[in-house]
């Protein structure tokens, strides 16, 4: 990374900075701003001592006025986010999206070449492209904290940005920006950055839809027009028109698993607005495509389709706007309940694409190829991505939500309790009952209120376009009936099969299981039937971390993998896998590229599917230049995987990976489930029992109110320890398993080999270097030092901080470095920076969580706001935190 473009980074953050307390003077005044210089500092001289306890910053911080509590909170958070919007806008303008280690992620230039050179023909090259389908899954976990109306705000500061770098344009329009610039923090500034109400699916599903207007729908366009251009330099050809290597999908409005508040009327409505706001932004592009397309030489197909007028193409984009805004009115009437008397709609992505592929045709057979490859094919290619629902939206239900339908059901026909039934009489209960032309659910029967949500989501699914839908995810399956309860479900309520039925399989058993769930399921020829050629199944990463713990969940993700992609392979089906990956380590997050490089060979066949999730979300497809390049990413991931697989692990290195997950388990169970003094810990050390205040997202932080710390949702789970910065998820155990494997003979040649031959291994070092850098334990036992007064509670804190110094060794040990972070300096960079600007936060938090406890949670709604703010401020400072 050269001088200069660290000094680009470095010259904004001092921009915005500079503007934020010239906003901050004018509210509070000079010595308000003296102050925050004065706790900066302090957190900056205070770096070179161990703890937070030990540093003169505490003590400033404790003898600070309750009044200025909230504002000094606000002012570090301010600054947080808007060096996240620095380092974006540096990622964007070079092409360097994702943290990973300089030379080792090839652009898709690059990697063309290499497959050209290891004997890959120019059409093997378009046809993998062609064929490739991405899906990435837009999902409303709870941990975007920043409030929908200050995200615009930050966007249009990245915009002023620009406009400040492109100064040589004109001083004039450089000063513009500038004053726009001030005028946009102080906006930010003064606006209240914590919701007071948690957002509703339908806010959250709005959001999503938000970001594909502002964002993906430049996007899409773009990345299609760079990848046109490399294929005609490489191989000579367009993508194909209807090519769509990446798409997108959402859960927005259709994950219900442990979340009450999404039911079928929501479900519903979210469908109806992903068609409305499609036919509006449709609108926008054809408008455009009426002025523009005023040519009057056509083809004798355009001709015969709307007669000889003197301007054919904008006749027939005439005829599509009149449908598309008959369709918009039509899903807002739905919206209102409104009954809808207008014309013909628009229902299918072919009833839109077809009339702009004649045009498209006709161009070309007019020898006017320049301007069909215009704004034209922008819109085709747009039609190709976002059909005319924009995404498609997954639905997601927890098996034991199905398994309780049946359970009333066979109740109430006098049939026994299936819940008491063994699998093999489940299974052939199930199959029977598909094989039945007659119902199976009673006419006029009175059902539980929850299962007669469960069918009104099926219901739901029976009346909806299957092009409006993606897939049916089964969360904690486990069982082959789990996925013939769905089928029968569907047919029950619908007549027929409509969407790939998913399994997800989250625990460490049920990864273990996977394999042969899937086999037992593909050798049921009924249940073939019903999946032609075909099996999705979905891969959990947080609950299985959760459960496991990080190292033998990621070796657990990986053997199902590979034992799913060779069951499938016997069967003769084709597999989709589909990753349900968050943002944080603990929950697989990390580059895209490293991860899908990092998978089993075979498992990426061109084909994926993965969530992206919460604040990801907005850091990697928020702003078109992001987009684009994550895009690009994930393009580039997959092709390589599919052309230029990694090999497969050496057999002594699997007998490696098996030694060093069961010594984590072992360790990470014993101290979370067996260790009477963890929870109490937990509790104790962590915001964990003030998370529910801060309203993040619909879904609420615990499957079960009435459960415990096993009952709290993976996301919080991180959330709490990341706070505190000891990141305990998704390191605990594996400091035993690599410091003992270390200290054996030959340990360290074997785990340096697989390092260095085998992407898996090496991939998971890096995130767990990553991890160890952005934590820090002094920060850690500054925590316990205030909220923790049991003896015995410290003294398992100092174990695990002990535990964690271990580790850091060890990895050191590994990557052969005498400092973390050594080989890549910009994310070192980062956190370095942020640092100063993270600790007075931490230091304020856990003053607030010690007077909140003191006061039974009473304290004033000032220093209430004070305390979410901090986590808002820690949350931004850490980027990937859920």
């Amino acid at each position: 990374m050269s001088h200069d473009l660290h000094e680009s980074l470095r010259d904004n953050v001092r921009i915005l900075g500079d503007n934020l307390g010239h906003t901050i003077a004018d509210d509070l005044g000079q010595e308000f701003v003296d102050k925050i210089e004065a706790i900066r500092s302090r957190a900056k001289q205070g770096r070179r001592q161990d703890t937070l306890e030990q540093r003169e910053l505490i003590d400033y911080l404790r003898n600070l006025p309750d009044d200025d509590l909230l504002p000094v909170t606000r002012a570090f958070n301010q600054f947080l986010n808007l060096s996240n919007i620095a380092e974006q806008h540096y990622r964007a303008r070079f092409r360097y999206v994702e943290d990973y280690k300089p030379g080792t992620q090839p652009t898709l230039e690059e990697l063309l070449r290499r497959a050209r050179e290891s004997g890959r023909s120019p059409r093997e090259l378009v046809k993998a492209l062609a064929d490739m389908r991405v899906e990435l899954v837009l999902t409303a976990h709870p941990t975007e904290i920043i409030r929908r109306t200050l995200i615009q705000k930050y966007d249009a500061i990245d915009d002023c940005l620009g406009a400040i770098e492109g100064a040589n344009a004109g001083e004039e329009r450089a000063a513009r920006a500038r004053g726009r610039l001030a005028e946009l923090i102080s906006q930010a500034w003064h606006t209240d950055e914590i919701r007071h109400e948690r957002p509703t699916p339908v806010d959250e599903a709005k959001w999503g839809f938000a970001v594909i207007e502002n964002s993906l729908w430049q996007a899409v366009p773009d990345f299609h027009r760079d990848l046109d251009n490399l294929l005609l330099d490489t191989a000579g050809e367009r993508l194909p028109l209807d090519a769509a290597p990446i798409r997108y999908a959402s859960w927005m409005g259709g994950d219900r698993d442990g979340n009450p508040n999404v039911t079928a009327s929501v479900t519903r409505e979210v469908l109806l607005l992903g068609r409305w706001m499609a036919a509006d932004l449709y609108l926008r592009d054809l408008e455009q495509l009426k002025n523009e397309l005023s040519m009057w030489k056509a083809n004798s197909a355009l001709k015969a389709e709307v007669g000889e007028m003197a301007e054919p193409y904008r006749e027939l984009v005439k005829r599509i706007i009149a449908r598309m805004e008959a369709t918009r009115d039509w899903a807002e009437a739905r919206l209102e309940g409104r009954s809808f008397d207008g014309g013909p709609i628009i229902e299918t992505r072919d009833q839109l694409y077809a009339p702009l592929l004649s045009c498209y045709r006709s161009l070309c057979d007019s020898g006017l190829d320049t301007i069909a490859n215009g704004a034209l094919l922008d819109t085709l290619r747009r039609v190709a991505v976002f059909g005319v629902t924009l995404t498609k939206l997954d639905l997601r239900q927890e098996a034991s939500r199905h398994a309780q339908v049946l359970e009333e059901i066979t109740d109430e026909l006098a049939l026994g309790r299936y819940q008491d039934w063994s699998e093999s009489e489940r299974q052939a209960f199930l199959l029977a009952e598909l094989r039945s032309s007659r119902p199976l659910i009673p006419l006029r029967w009175q059902c539980s209120a929850e299962t007669r949500e469960v069918l009104e989501t099926f219901r739901v699914v029976a009346e909806e376009h299957p092009e409006a839908l993606g897939s049916y995810v089964i969360s904690m399956a486990a069982e082959p009936s789990d996925v013939l309860t769905v089928a029968l479900l569907l047919q029950e309520v619908g007549g027929r099969v409509t969407l790939p039925i998913v399994p997800l399989f989250e625990t460490l058993n049920d990864l273990n299981r996977a394999g042969e769930v899937i086999d037992q399921l593909l050798a049921l020829p009924q249940y073939r039937e019903l999946m032609p050629g075909r099996q999705e199944v979905m891969i959990g990463y947080s609950d299985s971390a959760k459960d496991a713990g990080q190292l033998a969940a990621a070796w657990a993700q990986y053997r199902a993998q590979e034992a799913l992609v060779d069951i499938c392979r016997r069967h003769g089906v084709k597999l989709r896998l589909f990753h349900g990956r968050g943002g944080a380590v603990g929950r697989g997050g990390g580059p895209a590229h490293a991860a899908i490089l990092s998978q089993p060979p075979g498992s990426v066949n061109g084909s994926l599917r993965v969530t992206e999730q919460g604040e990801m979300i907005r850091f990697k497809f928020g702003q078109p230049d992001i987009a684009l390049r994550s895009m690009e990413i994930y393009a580039c991931a997959v092709l390589e995987a599919t052309l230029l697989p990694p090999p497969a692990p050496e057999p002594r290195w699997r007998e490696e990976m098996d030694q060093l997950a069961q010594t984590s388990h072992e360790v990470y169970a014993r101290v979370v489930r067996d260790d009477p003094e963890f929870v109490p810990y937990f509790r104790a050390v962590t915001p964990e029992s003030v998370l529910g205040r801060l309203p993040l997202g619909s879904r609420p932080t615990k499957r079960r109110q009435d459960g415990g710390v096993e009952t709290l949702r993976a996301i919080p789970w991180i959330f709490a320890w990341t706070q505190t910065r000891l990141m305990l998820p998704a390191w605990l155990g594996s400091e035993q398993a690599f410091t003992g494997r270390l200290a054996e003979p030959g340990g360290f040649e074997v785990l340096k080999e697989m390092r260095d031959s085998w992407p898996f291994f090496g991939t998971y070092l890096d995130m767990l270097e990553m991890l160890l850098a952005k934590a820090d334990i002094g920060i850690a036992a500054y925590y316990e030092h205030r909220l923790v007064d049991e003896p015995s509670l410290k003294t398992l804190g100092r174990k695990l901080r002990e535990r964690f110094e271990r580790l850091e060794d060890s990895v050191l040990t590994l990557l052969e470095q005498d400092e973390l972070l050594e080989k890549t300096p910009l994310i070192h960079q980062a956190i370095a920076v942020r640092n100063p600007y993270i600790d007075p936060l931490h230091g304020l938090q856990a003053e607030l969580l010690q007077r909140n406890r003191d006061a039974d949670g009473a304290i004033s709604a000032d220093l209430s706001r004070a305390l979410m703010v901090t986590m808002a401020g820690i949350s931004a400072g850490l980027r990937n935190t859920g």
